[in-house]
């Protein structure tokens, strides 16, 4: 490790991430980004002022050429892509800022082949949709010459390849795995530089939607030659003595310079509130030239604050590199204190004390706008699983944006954190590596997972294919253990190899068995349940795509959710499980196809509006009293026919009644549920919950007027003028006694004035195919052509007939619409309207942002 300070102490815990929720969880000068004025590193989000065109995959007349045979495209440095040429007219691209997925503004395709991706027409039989060009122009100051300049990439889908003026820097195959290049010696200083991203989503990785593009954060960051290196720090604890906890800091300096660098390196802590809690400085120290060295530190901190799910305590740590009397870096790096123990016999330990992980398991697409969330989104949707009582989350199946592990971390949330690739080649340790150096510092992150069904998991080849790839989480993070989620080989193959066994549904295998002859190896539930249903439906429905919300639907493979609830309840030597899923998802409609979109799996749907099946989960994990009673009251035409109600609760006993009359009281089953056969008659149906025999909880059902208006709820009345923040409005129609219409499937009309703009929309409905964009963000006139093909239209004339307002029709009585702001400060004025319904409207706040810290956009364009 070089020069080492202290007694580096053996590592057991945590680290942890962002102060910022804008800005992610990497390394940090001061100011969330911006230039201090004690260092030269600055940290810019170049998210803005890009552009996008399609390209083909398979004509390179329409691929701007790529792939032609006039030349070699790499005969010569600096002539690679047309569109990096500075005098390259791009007039015709459509402007974008990213995040930015291409795929999700597609129309719906009715091609078996796409079923687990959407229907949107991606991959290798879509040439002409399948290859995205990303352009920025942007300038360089003369000032930073002698810096080292970086590009850096959170996510793009997929084989993406970089040029910077006209000079190839590499390719990143993976569309989950994050990547740099260095740029310093491309750019063009005090002058026009132009980057451009060639996409190629020909092929997926994955068997559910993917989205494709440049679909989250690109950065560009500048260092002095003596830096911190990229993800450098590494920062863990362990209980040292009493009160006292040891952390200790690991540093990664890299002299990029040709001669030999001394320096003094400090550590300060900060506390939640800003307190400085210690500082620790380094002796002079020595670094040769094009130098990288390790360097060890311990401080110890007494009573620490530790980070927990209901109080996740951040600590803040400072490192300055200081050299020749100038401060040469400075990166600020939160993280958290934390232990984490797994026992065979036990399950999992939090701090010293037993948690059950009652998990999900979530793809990363959310209705209006696919794979590409802004950071708000990812709160919103960790809030919304904590509400039901929800502990951890699996990023599954592939390493998150960052973003997501920062909500995680702030609000309170495991993660068991996993890597697409299952492999021990080059391509798949590299991304394996890539994944545990950026998001070893959270603390939320307590699993690391190899793998997901993987074909070799039972055999000697996947064994030795996880051994490698433990072997090398092992050098970057010793803190925490590796697991692979199994659905079946329990106790061959890699299963012998892992820390943790993981277990993708408990009827695939025997775990008393495994627990029998492996009671050495904790294990956990990685994957359960993929129950079926579908949001305010109480029937299944084959032409419509709909599966009844009741329990009783699952795949073969799946279980219900009583019964696998039921299942780990009595085995307390498993840790607890991950159910599939959180979350509606694109792909994989499973049981059906076509029309139906997207999946039934979710606890909630794609907007994240609960389904019946959530309270279930809250009544059983919240500790909150949980009454709920389903289904809704509005039969009409059903008058005299059974209806079955059930109602989930945590409630020692229920009594039902409908208008007022008793239907019977009955004793609430663990884990269970309570149900009814009641013949419908309009009115009211209402459940009383009682705890040792005192009422305590009521929920009620009634017979709704007509839909006569429409409510619009943000999430947020204010957020940042920061052209990234957003409110998640939630669409509502009432009756005249201001009562929600379950089965209301209005169209509404949605409009904003002001310095906002409407990001996308959604109602959860498995089978819709309205677009989630509005029109003005869909297609620049190139691709409203490819659309008006794809859709049966084929002309100019067809492409200009595109609905030119934003609209979608509420889904049993819900509908979902995203407002990002604009850079500038103001008043947002949202508005709904439908026939019938009249309209409505609400004032969102866009309020400065401070700390921003972006590449401008360019003022010269070719």
């Amino acid at each position: 490790m070089g020069a080492q300070i202290g007694a580096l102490a053996p590592t057991t815990v945590r680290a942890l991430a962002s102060d910022s929720p804008h800005m992610g969880h990497r390394q940090q000068s001061s100011g969330s980004g911006a230039q201090s004025e004690a260092t030269r590193r600055e940290r810019l989000l170049f998210d803005f002022g890009w552009r996008f065109h399609f390209g083909h995959a398979s004509d390179p007349s329409k691929d701007f050429g790529f792939g032609g045979g006039d030349g070699g495209a790499f005969a010569k440095t600096g002539e690679l892509f047309d569109p990096a040429r500075p005098d390259f007219d791009d007039s015709g691209w459509q402007p974008i800022d990213l995040p930015h997925d291409f795929v999700v503004t597609l129309p719906f395709v009715n091609d078996p082949d796409l079923y687990q991706f959407g229907y949107k027409p991606v991959g290798r039989k879509y040439p002409e949709t399948s290859i995205g060009w990303y352009r920025r122009v942007f300038e360089i100051r003369q000032s930073d010459t002698g810096q080292r300049i970086s590009l850096e990439f959170d996510g793009v889908f997929r084989n993406a390849m970089v040029v910077l003026n006209g000079i190839y820097l590499g390719r990143n195959l993976s569309g989950y795995a994050p990547f740099r290049f260095d740029v310093t010696n491309f750019l063009r200083y005090e002058g026009t530089n132009v980057l451009v991203v060639r996409v190629d989503a020909t092929e997926h990785e994955g068997w559910f939607y993917e989205g494709a593009g440049i679909y989250r954060h690109v950065w560009l960051t500048k260092t002095d030659p003596l830096h911190i290196a990229h993800e450098g720090i590494y920062v863990t604890s362990r209980t040292d003595s009493g009160d006292s906890e040891q952390v200790s800091i690991e540093t990664e300096i890299a002299n990029e310079t040709d001669v030999a660098k001394s320096f003094r390196i400090s550590q300060t802590i900060f506390d939640s509130t800003g307190k400085q809690v210690i500082t620790a400085n380094s002796d002079t120290l020595s670094l040769g030239a094009r130098a990288t060295q390790g360097i060890s530190q311990t401080v110890q901190i007494g009573n620490p604050s530790l980070w927990a799910l209901e109080s996740p305590n951040l600590y803040r740590l400072v490192t300055t590199i200081e050299s020749a009397n100038a401060i040469t870096d400075r990166v600020e790096t939160p993280f958290g204190i934390r232990s984490i123990h797994f026992d065979a016999d036990h399950g999992f330990f939090l701090n010293g004390q037993r948690v059950e992980i009652k998990g999900m398991c979530n793809h990363q697409d959310h209705a209006g706008v696919g794979s590409a969330l802004p950071d708000r989104l990812q709160y919103f949707r960790i809030a919304r699983l904590k509400e039901m009582g929800v502990n951890a989350y699996r990023t599954s199946h592939n390493p998150p944006t960052p973003a997501l592990l920062d909500a995680c971390d702030r609000l309170g949330m495991l993660v068991m954190d996993e890597t697409r690739m299952f492999s021990s080649s080059p391509e798949g340790l590299s991304q394996l590596e890539r994944m545990v150096r950026r998001d070893r510092n959270h603390p939320c992150v307590f699993l690391w997972s190899i793998g997901n069904e993987e074909d070799l998991q039972g055999t000697p080849t996947g064994a030795r294919i996880a051994d490698t790839m433990k072997r090398l989480v092992r050098t970057l993070d010793e803190t925490r253990p590796v697991t692979l989620a199994m659905n079946g080989s329990w106790g061959k193959g890699a299963s012998v190899i892992l820390d943790v066994q993981g277990c993708n549904y408990f009827h695939l295998g025997d775990m008393d068995k495994f627990h029998a002859a492996f009671p050495q190896k904790p294990i956990i539930g990685s994957e359960e349940a993929s129950t079926l249903s579908t949001r305010g439906i109480y029937a299944n429905d084959l032409a419509q795509g709909y599966m009844s919300a009741y329990d009783v639907n699952r795949p073969s493979w799946g279980s219900l959710a009583e019964d696998w609830w039921n299942y780990y309840a009595a085995r307390t030597f498993a840790a607890g499980a991950f159910v599939w899923t959180g979350f509606d998802y694109r792909g994989e409609p499973t049981p059906y196809k076509w029309p139906c979109i997207s999946s039934h799996f979710g606890v909630m749907d794609t907007c994240g509006f609960p389904k019946d099946t959530y309270f279930y989960y809250q009544g059983q994990w919240s500790g909150k009293t949980v009454l709920h009673l389903f289904p809704h009251w509005n039969w009409q035409g059903r008058e005299g026919q059974a209806i079955t109600v059930w109602v989930y609760s945590n409630c020692d006993e229920v009594e039902l009644f409908l208008n007022g009359k008793s239907r019977g009281r009955k004793s609430m089953p663990l884990r269970g549920h309570l149900g009814w056969q009641v013949n419908y008659a309009p009115g009211t149906l209402l459940a009383s919950g009682y705890k040792n025999g005192r009422a305590v909880a009521e929920d009620r059902r009634e017979t709704t007027g007509p839909a006569a208006r429409i409510k619009l709820v943000p999430d947020r009345a204010s957020i940042a003028a920061d052209e990234r923040d957003a409110s998640v409005i939630t669409v509502s129609v009432l009756d005249s006694q201001n009562r929600i219409v379950p089965t209301a499937s209005n169209q509404v009309t949605f409009e904003t004035d002001g310095p906002g703009k409407i990001l996308g929309v959604g109602n959860g409905d498995p089978s819709s195919h309205e677009p989630d964009k509005p029109p003005s963000e869909l297609y620049d006139s190139h691709g409203a052509l490819i659309f008006a093909r794809l859709t049966g239209g084929g002309t100019a004339a067809a492409a200009n007939s595109l609905q030119l307002l934003t609209t979608r029709r509420v889904f049993n009585g819900f509908a979902q619409l995203i407002v990002q702001s604009k850079m500038q400060p103001g008043e947002i004025r949202v508005s709904a309207s439908s026939p019938a319904l009249g309209s409505a409207s609400i004032t969102i706040q866009s309020l400065p942002a401070v700390n921003l810290a972006v590449v401008p956009r360019s003022t010269t364009r070719s």
